[in-house]
Formats: structure tokens, C-alpha cells, sequence
């Protein structure tokens, strides 16, 4: 009996944490202005960005040229970083529209696929990367989420985590350009 209950336990709380970003995410229904993937991601976009360690001290400060290209619904978003520490890295994504609030996206460092829901002004992606920290690679787990604003700016905020635990977070700043 002890063993039965333990696992509802566990299947309850596996639950939940299943549901945790999909009852967040509708929050964000109806809001405005509405994200539409396929729109914003299409054409240049310019971006700036920092990540800070579990301290929230900011250990690394970027700039990003981003180009999106949208074929029926699949399509491709070029991203090019300009580090300030002289660095660059550059980052292929390719994403597919699965439905009207669904997507899934792959990169070369994304270890498996990438997957996005909308609703609203929002979108949230789950995906593992892989990430080089001082010539070491670790498989770190992202929790991104994206929200729309006024004038072609959407704010980009990101939680990594190893082993459940926060280990760092990414602010991105992105806006629009005209094409």
C-alpha cells in the first residue's frame, strides 16, 4: 500500500509539472499584440542580449543580426552573435509550424528538438543545448519564453537549468527591422 501511494505521489506531481507551462502559457491568451511566429520571425532582426550566472551577476553581454525566411510552414532563422568579449558564434535554427499554437524547432547545438507553444502575446520553448563553458560542455535544459510588445520588440527571458537546478538565466531584447 506504502508503494501504491508513493507512486500516485510522484505520477501527481510529474503531472503537474507536465501542465506548470501550459496553465502559465494561457495567462497569456488573448493578449495584444498577438504573436504570430511566421510574421515576426520573417525578414532582419537586430537584438541585444546578456546572460547572467545563478547569482544573477552578468557574466557575458552580446549583440545578435538575425534574419528569418518562412516557406509555407517551415522555416529558417539565421542568427549571428556578436559577443563583447570579441567572440562570435553563429546558430541555424530551423522551425516548423505543427498547428496554430504549436511548434518545433532544431539548431546543430540543440540536442533534441526544440518545441513552442503561443497563446497570446507569448510563446514558451523547451529544448536541451549544448553550451561550452571554459573549454567544458554541458547539456543544459532551457525553459525560453518569448512575449510581444508595442513597436516590433519582443522580450526573450531564459532560465537553464542542470539537474533541476537554475544555473543561469538570458535576457534578450529583439526588435524588427524594416526589410
Amino acid at each position: 500500500m506504502r508503494k501504491i501511494f508513493k507512486f500516485l505521489i510522484i505520477a501527481g506531481v510529474a503531472m503537474s509539472i507536465s501542465n506548470c507551462s501550459k496553465s502559465k502559457l494561457g495567462a497569456y491568451e488573448g493578449e495584444k499584440p498577438e504573436l504570430d511566429i511566421k510574421e515576426y520571425f520573417n525578414g532582419p532582426i537586430k537584438a541585444w542580449g546578456m546572460v547572467q550566472d545563478w547569482r544573477g551577476k552578468v557574466t557575458r553581454r552580446f549583440d545578435v543580426e538575425m534574419k528569418g525566411e518562412w516557406e509555407g510552414n517551415k522555416g529558417t532563422l539565421t542568427e549571428h552573435f556578436k559577443y563583447y568579449d570579441g567572440k562570435t558564434q553563429d546558430r541555424v535554427w530551423h522551425i516548423t509550424k505543427l498547428s496554430d499554437d504549436r511548434y518545433e524547432g532544431r539548431a546543430s547545438d540543440v540536442s533534441d528538438v526544440a518545441s513552442g507553444m503561443t497563446s497570446g502575446n507569448t510563446i514558451n520553448w523547451h529544448y536541451h543545448m549544448d553550451l561550452e563553458v571554459d573549454g567544458k560542455k554541458y547539456n543544459i535544459k532551457f525553459d525560453d519564453w518569448m512575449w510581444l510588445m508595442n513597436d516590433g520588440v519582443l522580450i526573450n527571458r531564459s532560465y537553464l537549468k542542470k539537474f533541476g537546478i537554475k544555473v543561469a538565466e538570458l535576457t534578450i531584447f529583439m526588435q524588427k527591422q524594416d526589410k
